[in-house]
């Protein structure tokens, strides 16, 4: 199998350990983050071969981030170091229900300095799938111009280009540069995967129809519309249907949710299941991790996957 390539700037994760306002927390426990870096968990998990490209600093962020890719058997072959620049990282809150407040040390980081002369020295030919997304084309100039070189050589090189928008407005200059540069980059992808409240940012609309057709006639073959626990909108060509999502006993962290959902997409893909399939494991993927604390510690193997969507589709009957 050729497998995957993905590029992205992982950072040091400290999560609390106590619900509180983020200044007021005592204790914090170290974890990776990083919305690609979840993704090339997610599918190394299932057995898939990985390789992720970034930048670290010289620090003990970047040892931490260099373990948990060698523990998840993540290819590093293009992993670089900086020895000026240091591995960003973010504090994350601990919540009872909804979304964590976050807070990011990332500005100048190691990854912030990717560029073209990086993706050089990637033989795209080795791969089969390449997945990139919003946020590594939000930090720098440079790292803009890295992103567009990768789809372009994976153009040429006939690989399968999935796009998640990961919108993260705190990182552009303004909304109306942030809309015109993810939609630019989603037209380039073969398989785009929006959510309906990014939808609402980048064309106007939460409605998973209106989104898949804004994409689809930019150039998009399929548009993959998350609605949380709805499930999905899927736009493949001229079919359109919807694919329900799986019941979660308790929401424990919603962060890495969209991430697993497109590791589901992607491995699905790879193994040439039917895309409905591909999906629907997607969304399984997602609800698992919503119910782990943690941004990809809840991504799960080949085995506690097919054991989840079992239990689910006999509690169905």
């Amino acid at each position: 199998m050729k497998g995957l390539i993905l590029a992205g700037e992982p950072m040091g994760l400290l999560i609390a350990q106590s619900e509180g306002a983020l200044g007021s927390v005592t204790g914090y426990d170290l974890a990776v983050a990083g919305a690609e870096f979840n993704v090339a968990v997610g599918v190394a998990r299932l057995g898939h071969r990985v390789t992720y490209m970034t930048k670290l600093g010289r620090d003990p962020f970047g040892d931490r981030i260099i373990h948990v890719l060698n523990e998840n058997k993540i290819g590093t072959e293009f992993v670089a170091w900086s020895d000026e620049k240091r591995t960003g990282f973010m504090l994350k809150g601990r919540v009872r229900e909804g979304d964590p407040p976050i807070f990011y040390f990332r500005a100048g980081s190691a990854a912030s300095t990717l560029a073209p002369a990086d993706v050089e020295a990637i033989d795209f030919s080795a791969y089969s799938h390449i997945h990139l997304t919003g946020i590594l084309p939000a930090l720098t100039d440079t790292t803009r111009a890295a992103v567009l070189l990768m789809f372009e050589r994976a153009r040429k090189a006939g690989l399968t280009i999935s796009f998640d928008p990961n919108l993260r407005p705190q990182l552009w200059p303004d909304e109306r540069t942030m809309r015109e540069t993810i939609n630019d980059l989603a037209s380039r992808a073969d398989i785009v995967l929006p959510g309906t409240a990014e939808g609402k940012i980048l064309m106007g609309s939460d409605d998973p129809a209106a989104i898949a057709a804004f994409y689809q006639e930019r150039g998009a073959k399929i548009v993959i519309t998350k609605c949380g626990s709805a499930g999905a909108y899927v736009a493949d060509g001229a079919a359109h249907y919807h694919v329900p999502g799986f019941r979660v006993r308790k929401v424990v962290d919603t962060v890495g949710a969209g991430d697993g959902f497109a590791a589901g997409v992607i491995t699905g893909l790879m193994e040439e299941l039917p895309l409905a399939e591909a999906v629907r494991r997607a969304a399984a993927i997602g609800a698992i991790q919503v119910m782990s604390r943690g941004d990809n510690e809840g991504l799960p193997t080949r085995e506690e996957l097919d054991t989840f969507m079992k239990e689910a589709d006999s509690s169905d009957e």
